[in-house]
């Protein structure tokens, strides 16, 4: 007999994503490709990104194959937009709302939409071991997003409202331009890590910006260029990155245990999936929970799970 699944599609402007879910929320796929981004640019534009997305279907397709006897698809779910306000909106996300519309139509099945920043939390809580069902925090750190999140479930979903994060520069924009400017390759984040790790130089204290709930980060870029050009030491450069943003998330996470010090505390996107950042973090809080690397970066497993919950909330 065939397995019950639900299909999820995440186009972001860095991966292409494609994951399935069982009936009792277990992911049994999760398939991600990079975008290319050439040496030495900082990203792509959306026109390169859509094209990539495309291409890289082909290969995901094949692999879906594969398994194609063992599934019966009841729903699918896509990413229709980055986050949850009005106007957000980019041109790579149509190539998933198009694939997930066909998929609908050709199966006869159940499609729904939603944004990546709630597939991201999503995928957060799944792979977290945690178990919330209140109102709770997240933080959504990556190349496109900064933010602190109050996250309130509703109806099979969630509801997010903004309540802080950084006014100026991401942190993933931060990471990936200061490491193309050491000769990195984009995205710069995982490499980054690594050279951190090497480091045996003392790191300059890192003086950060953070006033209640929102940040600065556009100072980062400027003092770890100077530190590069004083130094030329990427490791010390890299450490120096990575000691800033963790600073950063501590002040920001100590400010909110103020005024929510009962709330648990998720943290989801590409850049909490760095072992530094987490453990900075994770040395200084309880009832903090972080994403396992293959569930922070972009990744459609969190669109699968959404899409099995607003299929099962549907049929009661």
């Amino acid at each position: 007999m065939k397995k019950k699944v639900y299909l999820g599609i995440d186009t972001s402007n860095y991966t292409t994503s494609c994951a399935i879910c069982d009936e009792n929320g277990i992911i049994l796929d999760n398939y991600k490709i990079l975008l290319p981004v050439k040496q030495g640019e900082n990203g792509l534009r959306q026109s390169d990104a859509v094209f990539a997305h495309v291409k890289n279907f082909q290969i995901i397709a094949s692999k879906i194959k594969e398994k194609h006897a063992e599934y019966d698809y009841v729903a699918v779910g896509y990413s229709k937009y980055p986050r949850d306000v009005e106007g957000s909106y980019m041109p790579c996300f149509l190539v998933g709302r198009a694939l997930a519309e066909m998929i609908s139509a050709l199966y006869s099945i159940d499609i729904f939409e939603f944004s990546h920043q709630k597939g991201h939390v999503q995928a957060a809580i799944y792979s977290s071991n945690t178990e919330i069902d209140d109102s709770f925090i997240a933080f959504h750190v990556s190349g496109g997003t900064t933010e602190i999140l109050f996250v309130e479930p509703y109806l099979n979903d969630y509801k997010i409202s903004q309540i802080g994060g950084s006014i100026d520069l991401h942190a993933g924009q931060a990471i990936d331009r200061i490491g193309v400017k050491i000769g990195l390759n984009f995205p710069c984040g995982r490499e980054m890590e690594s050279l951190a790790l090497e480091n045996k130089s003392k790191v300059p204290s890192a003086k950060i910006n953070v006033n209640g709930f929102d940040c600065n980060l556009s100072g980062l870029e400027n003092l770890a260029t100077k530190l590069f050009e004083e130094t030329k030491n990427n490791s010390l450069v890299c450490s120096y990155v990575f000691e800033f943003i963790s600073k950063t998330l501590i002040k920001l996470t100590e400010n909110l245990r103020i005024k929510y010090p009962e709330c648990k505390i998720v943290y989801a996107g590409g850049v909490m999936s760095n072992k530094i950042i987490q453990n900075n973090l994770g040395n200084k809080f309880k009832n903090v929970f972080f994403a396992e690397p293959l569930y922070s970066s972009d990744n459609a497993a969190g669109i699968a799970l959404l899409t099995r919950k607003q299929f099962l909330g549907k049929e009661q």
